[in-house]
């Protein structure tokens, strides 16, 4: 009898054990709820002229990253820069020129060396059909004409005073804007007759405006670099996005919106 009652019990811490075992986590069950290394936010801060190629990779960069977003903040590069040099958030910096990007970068804020990924080129846009009949740079000098340019610290003003300085041909704007597309928003909406923006911003309008390309712009091509910064809360993610940008995909669209190599 005694024997039975051990085999019993013996049978019974084996059945406990079992069911102890089958309640535990499995090490799989554990890594299957982590996060994926692929989720989460990046956020990019970007240059205004910048805003319809990476809304198109971001995009792109969601559907090649399933439970990742990219949140964007489009302004200009010199108000960017200032944001992030006062303390703002953000995974990625992508500049209009380098001279923003080093104010950043001498700051101690970014992760390795910016890469130079595109350039652009100063355009005149004026209203369709050129009404006022504008030709050339010079042209803007005219007596009376309404014309509105960047702010001196935004890459598009400082592209502006470079060409000034070259030509011997100084503007009297009605407006200095803060970001190229708040110039182009001003000749589109006919409060300005002339205007100075990117090549990309006057593709983009298409036909809300006429382009009057001068040789000038030439020699005040602006580079635009990108970077990760160090204060970047998903790096893996700025990582990917800046690859993403810098590679066959984002150089095929950035070309496909009127940028060229820097």
């Amino acid at each position: 009898m005694r024997r039975i009652w051990v085999l019993a019990g013996f049978l019974s811490l084996i059945l406990v054990t079992h069911l102890t075992g089958c309640g535990s986590k499995s090490p799989s069950a554990s890594q299957s709820s982590s996060p994926s290394p692929s989720s989460g936010k990046v956020v990019v801060f970007a240059a205004a002229s910048l805003k319809p190629a990476f809304t198109q990779l971001g995009e792109r960069f969601r559907t090649e990253n399933p439970g990742a977003r990219v949140d964007f903040d489009f302004a200009g590069s010199s108000e960017l820069a200032t944001q992030l040099t006062q303390g703002a958030s953000a995974d990625v910096f992508a500049s209009a020129d380098t001279a923003q990007m080093d104010t950043v970068a001498k700051a101690g804020l970014t992760a390795g060396t910016p890469v130079n990924f595109a350039s652009n080129t100063l355009v005149i846009v004026t209203a369709p059909g050129d009404p006022k009949q504008i030709h050339s740079f010079a042209d803007l000098a005219k007596p009376g004409l309404k014309v509105v340019v960047c702010q001196q610290p935004v890459p598009c003003g400082s592209a502006t005073g470079r060409v000034e300085n070259d030509t011997g041909v100084h503007l009297n704007p009605v407006s200095e804007e803060p970001s190229v597309s708040d110039v182009l928003t001003k000749v589109t909406s006919g409060e300005a007759d002339a205007g100075l923006v990117y090549v990309t911003d006057a593709l983009h309008a298409g036909g809300k405006v006429s382009t009057v390309k001068f040789p000038e712009a030439a020699r005040a091509v602006n580079v635009y670099p990108i970077a990760v910064l160090k204060r970047a809360a998903q790096p893996a993610l700025a990582h990917k996005f800046v690859d993403l940008v810098t590679g066959e995909k984002g150089q095929k669209v950035l070309g496909q919106a009127g940028f060229e190599k820097p």
